[in-house]
């Protein structure tokens, strides 16, 4: 089978044979063509559809050339008129043959109706059919420096070089298609707004070298909110592929500092999509970082597992029904030429016959049954949705496991934070699941809460869209603290939601235990003396680290001669600190600094009751 009927056959076979355009023939293994090769001619025949088919029927293609459907014409006088390389078949191919012997006037009714349409040049006339095709309004293409390779002014001076910086993104999404204008987001750090089909970055050096990374703006929410830094330990991307998510974490930790030994750990149950998780780390330099887990589904994951024993935050994007992903439902509307009435291998029929197989039917009968519509999920898999009961029942099911994701995250001892977010637009997976998880027993029994809007990261607090009042059921701090984006809603983002929970204590009952341990959380020897490291800080007990033995001809903090302790006292007997607030030690050529009027006069007059500083 060539391209064309392959096209052909993709275009007008049944909706219900895989959802959209681009999933149906990605993921169609009986191609005989590049996949690539046949959607690009599939997608762009379709945005000239309109003007193909005036050429065809003016031309009169289908009543000479009996053999071709009307599908087949628009593809092929698609590739004779605007593809680089003409009619991708041989000059003996039949295909080809029958357009070829019409190429005069073929081409004659394309440049009618280009100059019908006040176009000048083939490149005007492009300029306006990309146009009408985006709309007045175009969504814009995000792009976000990765950190861990590039910083955003060695962009602007190289891959931006010459460009427009607008203030807004409505500059951006009405400017014109070859126009070169950028805005840099106000909300999070480091992403740049482009015009769609202003270039493709993916033929950058930028690209290539994982300087840049194709991410939508709402995408980035996940990782940006959940704000890593050094001391939350490990953390987790528990739904990493394709890896945008978990590249923006190494970025940010990147400009932070990663903690010694700190480590992102990817997960990804689907073996092929892993590969892919995979090459783009590699990609955006973040390998060193990150542990991959291929195949490997987090709910298995043992939060016990001394493998995690370091995790202290896990973002969370399982799957969800993707009804916010923007290009989901972008295929322009197919026009196809008329066959002649007597052409019946073009795929017409004969009238009179028609009339006498016509039967008669009741008025106000409904003859035609309305075609089920398909949902497709962010990871493409498709689900027919016949009736809102349908559509009900696969948003609850997809609810259970999104659900089921955040609980067991929730187990994981000394997890501090977890964000959760979906590509959907559905409460049922969003607030709905949020307010599940925050009534749930693990939600009580660990003190899980929704980080509130006011203490989360700026760009985050200062977005306007929240979650839904009437969804959260009243609760207004629970919507406050979702995030949310919306489609076509002039701010160019795809919809999405995300939010946070936190948790304030330790480890369970370790905060319970040591509220009842009126010794405090340090070791202490068997004199009751706090028992401190070669530093002199305080050893605590649940780290477990062997404190340094003091040997017998070693001064032991709190036991000098004088009674006074270790450290410079001033007159009224108060410790001389630092000026970064360490005690001076009796040392020689240690350099006091003058005495510090605001010292408070709680210290202790021992060494073995001093507890350390707090954070």
């Amino acid at each position: 089978m060539s391209l064309y009927h392959e096209a052909a056959a993709l275009l007008t076979g049944p909706s219900t044979h895989g959802g959209s355009l681009k999933s149906r023939v990605f993921s169609n293994k009986d191609l005989k063509s590049p996949p690539a090769q046949v959607y690009a001619l599939a997608l762009e025949t379709c945005k000239w559809s309109a003007v193909l088919k005036e050429v065809v029927e003016n031309a009169e293609l289908l009543k000479h050339e009996r053999k071709l459907t009307p599908i087949l014409s628009i593809l092929l006088v698609h590739d004779h008129l605007l593809a680089k390389g003409g009619i991708a078949l041989p000059v003996s191919h039949g295909l080809r043959q029958s357009i070829d012997r019409h190429k005069a006037r073929l081409t004659s009714e394309f440049t009618k109706a280009r100059i019908r349409r006040k176009c000048p040049t083939i490149d005007t006339f492009r300029d306006l059919i990309e146009s009408e095709h985006a709309g007045p309004v175009q969504h814009p293409r995000w792009i976000r420096v990765n950190a861990v390779k590039s910083t955003l002014d060695a962009q602007l001076e190289t891959t931006f070089k010459g460009w427009e910086l607008v203030p807004s993104i409505t500059e951006v999404m009405t400017a014109g298609r070859k126009k070169k204008v950028m805005c840099l987001d106000g909300h999070v750090p480091s992403l740049i707004a482009v015009p769609p089909s202003v270039m493709d970055f993916s033929k950058t050096e930028a690209y290539k070298k994982g300087e840049i990374i194709l991410q939508d703006k709402a995408s980035c929410f996940p990782a940006y909110l959940l704000d890593p830094r050094p001391e939350d330990g490990d953390i987790i991307d528990a739904c990493s592929a394709p890896g945008n998510k978990t590249t923006h974490l190494a970025g940010i930790l990147s400009e932070r500092g990663f903690a010694r030994g700190q480590t992102i750990h990817a997960f990804e149950k689907d073996r092929n999509r892993a590969k892919t998780l995979q090459k783009m780390i590699k990609i955006a330099g973040s390998d060193a970082k990150t542990v991959v887990h291929p195949a490997e589904d987090f709910l298995r994951a043992d939060p016990q597992s001394e493998e995690y024993a370091h995790v202290g935050a896990l973002l969370l994007d399982p799957s969800c029904s993707g009804s916010g992903i923007v290009g989901r439902d972008d295929v322009p509307e197919l026009h196809l030429p008329e066959p002649p009435a007597n052409n019946k291998g073009a795929g017409g029929s004969n009238p009179k016959n028609a009339n006498k197989n016509k039967r008669k039917r009741p008025e106000g009968e409904n003859t035609t049954k309305p075609p089920p519509s398909i949902m497709v999920d962010d990871d493409g898999e498709t689900t027919v949705v016949s009736s809102e009961k349908d559509l009900q029942q696969r948003v609850e099911a997809l609810a259970a496991f999104q659900l089921q994701i955040i609980l067991h995250a929730f187990e994981f001892p000394h997890a501090k934070k977890v964000t959760y977010s979906t590509c959907s637009i559905h409460a049922g997976e969003n607030e709905g699941v949020a307010l599940k998880a925050l009534r749930s027993e693990v939600a009580r029994r660990r003190g899980w809460r929704v980080l509130k809007r006011e203490e989360q990261v700026r760009g985050m607090r200062e977005w306007h869209v929240r979650g839904e009042l009437e969804a959260s059921e009243g609760d207004r701090e629970l919507a406050e603290g979702c995030v949310r984006a919306y489609r076509d809603d002039g701010r160019g983002t795809m919809g999405f939601f995300v939010v946070m929970f936190v948790r304030d204590g330790t480890v369970d009952g370790e905060k319970q235990r040591e509220e009842v341990d009126k010794e405090g959380p340090y070791v202490r020897d068997e004199q009751g003396r706090i028992v401190r490291d070669g530093n002199g800080i305080p050893t605590l007990k649940a780290t477990g680290m062997k404190p340094v033995e003091a040997e017998e001809d070693e001064v032991r903090f709190g036991s000098g001669s004088d009674g006074e302790g270790p450290f410079v006292r001033d007159q009224e007997g108060r410790i001389v600190r630092g000026v970064d607030g360490m005690p001076s030690l009796k040392k020689p050529g240690v350099v006091n600094v003058e005495e510090d009027e605001s010292e408070s006069d709680d210290d202790d007059e021992s060494g073995d009751d001093w507890s350390g500083f707090d954070d």
